[in-house]
């Protein structure tokens, strides 16, 4: 995703989706193979992260590099969040 920055919209969005499609599915797939907890939030969170990556791929909503930044952000203090919370309160497996 990162590396995703550097190329134009288009690609990024293509990059961007193909990313956060495989890392939901690989949560999910984990969370129900290993039962590992925080896999059963971020993928769900991954997998909508991919909405906002749509809009701003296909110019409904305009922000320029910052806001492709700035959700860059969102998705991995988001997931760190998500990971550090569930495991938290849950525990590591569930």
């Amino acid at each position: 995703m990162v590396a995703g920055l550097l190329v134009d919209v288009a690609a990024r969005t293509v990059i961007w989706t193909l990313a956060l499609t495989w890392k939901g599915t690989a949560c999910l797939v984990n969370a129900r193979r290993c039962r590992r907890t925080h896999c059963r939030f971020t993928g769900p969170f991954y997998l909508t992260m991919i909405l906002p990556v749509l809009l701003l791929g296909s110019g409904l909503v305009t922000s320029g590099l910052y806001g492709w930044l700035a959700l860059g952000l969102v998705i991995i203090l988001g997931s760190k969040l998500i990971w550090w919370a569930t495991e938290r309160v849950r525990g590591r497996f569930s």
